[in-house]
């Protein structure tokens, strides 16, 4: 399974905090996914925009050094979403559920994490 359910989607309104927080997305692509996945960041980024997020970043994994080379990511993105509420309600639109079979066709496995701020740094 690589998207949230809709009891996974109330749980996280239920207990995470009403703020801006960050989706960590480790992904792996199916086999000819990564095309499909460019496809369906594509279509997405109207639902993305209007849910108020911004991608912070969008990387090709490298091999793992922790815990082993076999358990490497294709892909690695970072999103910052304005709330829980604002994600969850992008995920249940009707209209984007079509364009995410995309990424449900695109990968054979991926994590979604959502993250608060502990600390930033800011670089020189």
């Amino acid at each position: 399974m690589v998207d949230p359910t809709p009891h996974d989607l109330q749980q996280f309104l239920d207990e995470a905090p009403d703020r801006p927080f960050v989706m960590l997305n480790l992904l792996r692509y199916a086999e000819g996914g990564r095309e499909l996945y460019t496809d369906y960041l594509r279509r997405a980024e109207p639902f993305v925009e209007a849910a108020g997020a911004r991608v912070l970043f969008f990387g090709k994994g490298l091999p793992a050094l922790v815990p082993d080379r076999e358990r490497s990511w294709d892909a690695v993105m970072l999103v910052w979403y304005p709330s829980p509420a604002a994600f969850c309600a992008m995920a249940d639109d009707e209209a984007y559920a079509e364009v995410a079979q995309l990424r449900a066709r695109a990968l054979s496995e991926a994590v979604l994490q959502p993250t608060t701020v502990i600390a930033v740094a800011r670089p020189d």
